[in-house]
């Protein structure tokens, strides 16, 4: 337990480090993208990202990929199974009643009848899958997404969301696991799970854009709009988007694709 309140306090003081950063550039030179202000610094935490990734987890994740299909699918849907509470809560403080309790209702079917949420049963009966975090809860209460941040080894996000993601895992069953051992191995398979589901996609990412970077930020910042507004967002300029309208086809800038492309915020990721 002191080991979970000592990186729950870590991610905390991260986020309160990168806040303080923030604050210290706030009188820098106007230049990039108006919404990430830490570029510099966001840039080399994606690379070492990028670099642990190609080395460590996607190396890992193909492993794992190797894995009957059957078990890869029980184990997505054990951990699913376990969000499903937090998910409900944050429907319910979104004022979405019947997505709340329906979530209720899931992990009540699928803790009992699907054997812990290895079975998803709960799909089965028509109780559909949602996805909600305290991030899209505080977008949804108004409060702003802040700058953007690429924090280390999870990537994209931004202040709210880093503010939500400590809040998440506080609730978090597995990361509050009091037996070390359960929690990191629990930790662990549940991430390697994740980034097994994502081989086709980063492939895609790769290609997709001669800056990686500016792509995925992109991506992320329409993603997110995408979810808070239940997959209607309003329609909002990028400056990655104008960028490169300017340089490729010297036209104004269209909304991107990314949101439109984006997976709805109901659907199953698991």
């Amino acid at each position: 337990m002191k080991n979970s309140k000592a990186a729950s306090k870590a991610l905390l003081q991260s986020v309160a480090t990168l806040a303080l950063s923030l604050g210290l550039m706030a009188c820098a030179g106007p230049g990039g993208h108006p919404k990430d202000p830490l570029e510099p610094l966001n840039r080399a935490t994606f690379r070492f990202n990028d670099v642990a990734d190609q080395y460590v987890m996607r190396p890992v994740a193909q492993v794992y990929d190797l894995a009957p299909l059957p078990l890869k699918v029980g184990v997505g849907n054990f951990f699913g199974n376990i969000g499903d509470l937090w998910i409900g809560v944050n429907n319910l403080l979104q004022g979405k009643v019947v997505d709340g309790f329906s979530d209720g209702g899931r992990f009540l079917v699928n803790s009992t009848v699907g054997l812990l949420g290895v079975f998803d049963i709960a799909t089965e009966i028509g109780l559909e899958k949602h996805d909600e975090d305290l991030g899209q809860t505080l977008g949804v209460w108004g409060i702003g997404d802040g700058p953007y941040i690429v924090l280390p080894f999870l990537g994209s996000s931004n202040l709210r969301d880093s503010v939500g993601l400590y809040i998440d895992l506080s609730a978090d069953p597995v990361w509050q696991a009091k037996e070390v051992a359960t929690r990191n191995s629990l930790t662990g398979l549940r991430f390697v799970n994740r980034r097994a589901a994502l081989l086709g996609a980063d492939t895609t990412a790769d290609q997709a854009a001669l800056d990686k970077y500016g792509y995925m930020r992109s991506f992320y910042m329409q993603y997110r709009l995408n979810q808070i507004y239940d997959g209607q967002p309003p329609r909002v300029k990028d400056p990655d988007d104008e960028d490169a309208s300017a340089d490729d086809l010297g036209t104004a800038p269209t909304e991107s694709a990314a949101t439109s492309a984006s997976p709805d915020k109901k659907e199953n990721q698991e």
